[in-house]
């Protein structure tokens, strides 16, 4: 579905990201974790064409995509921040705004978003403001809306980070069900090896814009890389990153 060759980026005079390979094959969910300034959200924003990589080549369901990303591929794609940014309207209009977009039928637009907001277990807020929803309400949402759409890969950018712990686990749950169901192919970074170990078949773990170690969770867990991870400059970060991981 989605592959980078060689891929680095370099800002101000700062590599964020050393040459890397990354794939993301059809159905599967793939975890970035790493502690805060290892380069996971950086490489997130470089596979989902918001940043221009500096060298390197992205590829599209085996297609080399240009710099200037044609909207055909954009279209193909959601994404799924830590806050909800959902718009100032209804929970109803913010979930159909892609389809909209994509000239659906009203009558498909009103069953796809009812569907949707069902999965989630906000249907019975439609007709709200998004202005009024708590946190886990607004960012179920946010998932609704991206899975309307269909995407054929789904971005999600530490999406529990600022929910409570009894939300962000019924979210989670939540969110392998839909997964089981649509097989939909996901990039999904977090810094919680929890929501990593529940919803992903593999991962990556990422330090100073490399990556240090690649398998699945529960292989990840039998491996040490204290001693790699406590070089980094970012020592407090480490420490916290070395608690939810289990180190």
């Amino acid at each position: 579905m989605l592959e980078a060759k060689e891929i680095s980026w370099i800002q101000d005079h700062k590599t964020i990201l050393h040459p890397l390979h990354f794939h993301l094959l059809p159905g599967e969910c793939v975890g970035l974790i790493g502690p805060n300034g290892s380069g996971k959200s950086s490489l997130l924003k470089i596979l989902a064409f918001l940043e221009s990589p500096t060298s390197g080549q992205l590829y599209f369901q085996g297609q080399a995509v240009p710099k200037s990303v044609p909207l055909t591929i954009r279209r193909k794609i959601a994404i799924v921040f830590q806050e909800s940014l959902l718009l100032n309207t209804g929970v109803f209009n913010n979930v159909a705004m892609g389809l909209k977009i994509r000239g659906l039928p009203k009558e498909r637009i009103r069953e796809k978003v009812d569907y949707w907001l069902e999965q989630f277990g906000v249907i019975h807020l439609s007709k709200q403001s998004a202005r009024s929803l708590s946190g886990g309400e607004a960012q179920r949402v946010s998932l609704a809306r991206a899975f309307a759409i269909e995407p054929d890969v789904l971005f999600l950018d530490e999406p529990f980070s600022a929910l409570d712990a009894p939300t962000k686990e019924g979210l989670r749950i939540d969110l392998a069900k839909v997964f089981k169901s649509t097989q939909t192919s996901t990039v999904l970074v977090s810094h919680d090896f929890k929501d990593i170990a529940h919803l992903t078949s593999r991962a990556l773990i990422l330090l100073n814009g490399q990556v240090l170690a690649e398998g699945p969770p529960s292989e990840l867990l039998k491996n040490s890389h204290k001693a790699e991870l406590q070089k980094s400059s970012h020592i407090e970060e480490v420490d916290r990153f070395l608690a939810y991981f289990s180190l």
